[in-house]
């Protein structure tokens, strides 16, 4: 067996590049007699005992000197070399109010740590997100599932806000066209009006054609003012369209980015742990192990990055999402009252304008051939006879035979 070989049989520490350096730390203890780390390592299988995880919100995440992938080399100034972790956990629980670890820190390069392997873990964390755990299970992938985020479920909800927005946006502009284009046809109607006004030689006509003309032109004020005052709000709508929903969307992906990255490193370390095991239980030597297990504990270093740029994200995540969320029920209701405001008013001014003229009927005195029309064959000129002219039929049947010609003219115009 393994254990009853001597201690100078472990091979020379591997460190891969990487680089230690030696200090020690005193850590107070909470109520439950711990500090808030976890260890790894340590006899009979490896000449290192590291820290593999600190715990959130004790008192080494608090001091924040001490990491995963450390190496402990000494508790309360009793080196812990040839130690099992057990036996090194009864040390710590045994001191009193504090203890203190001296250590080797790892100094670790975190681009080391991120191989092909963990690349294509973060490939199929991707793959798998949104599958089922029947669909996983059926490809062999489940394990790639190891939490269900909410967060990244409120991305559909923001495709969905965006979509509203951006209908909401497009519809506004087409209003805006509207009334832009009905503002020049009240402008297209004054003009008329008072030039016919103007023409008019009857003074009552006159008065009253150019007074219409010109509330058709003050109509046409009031409307380039009220798209004047609601551009804004389309520029509001852009504003939250185009550059909040984007910036929180963004944020979401890099957020999912360090999401299947940290799920990565775990998944890793955990493969490593079964390894580990495996060769524990078939009793046979791992170079890995047995030269420091350094690449196991650069990975524990890589997680704990990864976590925390994890974690920093979500908490960025969701101050974002609830600031969106807040300015979508605020923003949303704030703009379309102002959008019926202004609309409200210029209709107001319209009415108050026509409010109470009488223009209609009008009196205007006509020239005695204003019905007087051309036709193909001459003038046909209205009678001041009060009888109706009477037609001889067969007259006029008889010359119309004669003048074939002027029959065929007058049948291809018409």
């Amino acid at each position: 067996m393994l254990s009853d070989y001597e201690p100078d049989f472990f091979f020379e520490e591997d460190k891969m590049g990487m680089t230690i350096t030696t200090g020690s730390i005193v850590l107070e203890k909470d109520g439950s007699n711990l500090i808030g780390i976890s260890i790894g390592g340590g006899a009979p299988y490896c000449p290192c005992l590291y820290i593999v995880q600190i715990f959130d919100n004790t008192a080494a995440a608090k001091d924040g000197t001490l990491q995963s992938g450390d190496e402990i080399i000494g508790v309360d100034n009793v080196s812990v070399k040839g130690k099992t972790k057990s036996e090194v956990a009864k040390m710590i629980q045994a001191a009193q109010s504090s203890v203190t670890i001296r250590y080797n820190k790892l100094h670790a390069e975190p681009a080391q740590g991120k191989t092909l392997d963990l690349i294509l873990k973060k490939v199929k964390h991707r793959f798998v997100e949104n599958m089922s755990s029947s669909t996983a299970d059926a490809l062999g992938l489940s394990r790639a599932i190891l939490c269900n985020d909410s967060l990244l479920k409120r991305l559909e909800d923001l495709k969905r806000c965006e979509g509203m927005y951006r209908g909401l946006v497009e519809h506004t502009r087409r209003l805006l066209r509207s009334y832009y284009d009905l503002s020049q046809t009240y402008k297209d109607f004054g003009n008329i009006f008072s030039t016919i006004g103007v023409r008019e030689l009857q003074p009552r006509a006159s008065e009253v054609f150019t007074k219409f003309g010109e509330i058709h032109r003050q109509m046409e004020r009031y409307g380039v003012q009220m798209i004047k005052q609601l551009k804004p709000v389309l520029a509001d709508l852009g504003t939250f369209l185009h550059k909040a929903i984007p910036d929180t969307r963004m944020t979401i992906g890099r957020y999912a980015d360090a999401k299947f990255e940290y799920l990565s490193y775990c998944l890793k370390v955990k493969e490593m742990d079964d390894e580990e095991q495996s060769y524990h239980t078939l009793q046979e030597p791992s170079y890995r192990i047995e030269t420091g297990n350094y690449e196991y504990r650069l990975v524990l270093r890589c997680r704990q990055d990864a976590r925390a740029r994890f974690a920093a994200l979500r908490s960025d995540v969701q101050v974002k999402i609830e600031l969106l969320d807040n300015k979508h029920v605020q923003d949303v209701v704030q703009q379309l009252q102002r959008l019926l405001s202004h609309l409200t008013t210029f209709y107001d001014q319209c009415h108050q304008l026509l409010d109470g003229q009488r223009f209609f009927p009008i009196e205007v005195d006509l020239a005695k051939g204003a019905f007087t029309y051309e036709s193909v064959g001459g003038q046909f000129q209205s009678q001041d006879d009060d009888e109706p002219e009477e037609y001889n039929v067969a007259e006029e049947a008889k010359e119309m035979a004669e003048n074939s010609g002027e029959v065929q003219s007058l049948i291809s115009m018409d």
